[in-house]
C-alpha cells in the first residue's frame, strides 16, 4: 500500500504540459531590433562611425537573440516522452543562457574591440548628422519595445515593488531577458549619442571610440546579469516564496495532515513547478482513507496553485505491511 501511494501519479500529472513563457515582448523586440539593425548598419557604412557600428552589431545580436528565445519556447513546448518524462521546459532556460553568451561575445567583446581600435587609431566620422538622425529614430523604436517588455514584466510581477527583486524572482527569461536587452539598448544609444556629440563638439574622433567601449562594457554587464539568472534556473531553482507559502497553507488547513515533513519544489519551465512532499498524516486516519487524502490534496494543490504541474506526495512514516 505504501509503495502504491508513493508511486501512483494522477492522470493530470502525466498529461503533456506547456512550458509557459511570454511571446509578446519577444515579438515586439524582434521587429524593433531588425529594423534598427538594418538602419544602423547602413548609417555605420556611410559615416564610418565606430559607435554606430557597435550599435549595429548590438541590434543584430539582439535580433538573433529573440530568434533563439522563440526557438527555446517552441522546443520547450514539446510534450513529455520516455527520455524526458518531465517534459522539455528547461530547454527554454538553456537557450536563454545561450542568449547571454551571445550578448557577451558578439555584442560586448566585439564592441569593445572596435572601440579600442578607434581610440588607438582615430578616424574622422563622415556625415555625422546622419548618425544623430538614426540614433534618434532608434531610441524611439527601442523605447517602444522597452515599454512593451516593461508592461509585460510588471503585469507578471505586480507584487514586487523593487525592479531587481522582481528580476531575481522571475522564472520567465523571455520577459526579463528582453527587458534587460531593451534597457541596455536604450542606454547604449544614449552613450553612442553622447560620444558622437563630443566628437562633433571637440572635433576629436577618439570620443567615438570611447563611446563604443562604453556600449561594449554595458553589454558585458547585461550579459553577466542575464547569465547569472538563467544559470540559477538551469541548475534547478525553487518555486517562488508565495507559491511555497500557498502550499503550506493548504496543507495546514487540512485536518488529516499532522505536519509537512519535507517540501521540495523545482521549476521545470516558466509556468511548470514540480512539487515533492513527505507528509505526516494523523495516526487515527484510517488506512483506507490515505489514498483518498493523497488524491484530494494533489487535486487541491494543482487547482489552487496553477504553477504546480507535477505533484509527488509520500505519506510518512511509511506504512508497514500487515504481519503474516
Amino acid at each position: 500500500m505504501a509503495r502504491e501511494l508513493r508511486r501512483m501519479p494522477s492522470r493530470r500529472q502525466l498529461a503533456p504540459i506547456p512550458s509557459g513563457g511570454s511571446r509578446r515582448p519577444i515579438y515586439a523586440a524582434l521587429a524593433g531590433n531588425l529594423a534598427v539593425a538594418i538602419t544602423k548598419a547602413a548609417a555605420a557604412s556611410w559615416t564610418g562611425s565606430a559607435a554606430m557600428l557597435s550599435e549595429a552589431i548590438h541590434s543584430a545580436v539582439d535580433t538573433g537573440n529573440q530568434g533563439l528565445l522563440l526557438l527555446g519556447l517552441n522546443r520547450a513546448a514539446r510534450p513529455a516522452d520516455e527520455r524526458h518524462p518531465f517534459g522539455h521546459g528547461m530547454e527554454y532556460y538553456f537557450w536563454a543562457f545561450v542568449v547571454a553568451l551571445m550578448i557577451f561575445t558578439l555584442g560586448g567583446a566585439v564592441s569593445i574591440y572596435e572601440g579600442v581600435a578607434r581610440v588607438v587609431s582615430p578616424e574622422p566620422v563622415a556625415g555625422i548628422w546622419v548618425n544623430f538622425v538614426v540614433l534618434g529614430a532608434a531610441i524611439l523604436f527601442e523605447g517602444g519595445s522597452l515599454l512593451v517588455a516593461w508592461r509585460e514584466f510588471r503585469r507578471a510581477h505586480r507584487d514586487d515593488a523593487a525592479l531587481w527583486t522582481a528580476i531575481r524572482g522571475s522564472k520567465d527569461p523571455g520577459i526579463f531577458a528582453v527587458l534587460l536587452e531593451d534597457a541596455a539598448a536604450v542606454t547604449g544609444l544614449l552613450i553612442a549619442l553622447l560620444g558622437l556629440a563630443l566628437t562633433l563638439w571637440f572635433d576629436a574622433p577618439v570620443f567615438d571610440g570611447l563611446a563604443s567601449i562604453g556600449v561594449g562594457c554595458l553589454l558585458v554587464g547585461a550579459a553577466v546579469m542575464l547569465g547569472n539568472e538563467t544559470r540559477s534556473l538551469l541548475v534547478g531553482e525553487s518555486a517562488s516564496a508565495p507559491v511555497v507559502a500557498g502550499v503550506r497553507e493548504i496543507m495546514a488547513r487540512d485536518p488529516r495532515v499532522a505536519r509537512v515533513v519535507e517540501l521540495l519544489t523545482m521549476h521545470l519551465g516558466p509556468a511548470e513547478v514540480l512539487l515533492a512532499m513527505t507528509v505526516d498524516f494523523h495516526d487515527d486516519l484510517p488506512r483506507a482513507e490515505l489514498q483518498a487524502a493523497v488524491d484530494d490534496l494533489t487535486a487541491q494543490l494543482m487547482r489552487d496553485q496553477p504553477e504546480i504541474t507535477r505533484v509527488f506526495l509520500r505519506p510518512s512514516p511509511p506504512l508497514r505491511p500487515p504481519a503474516g
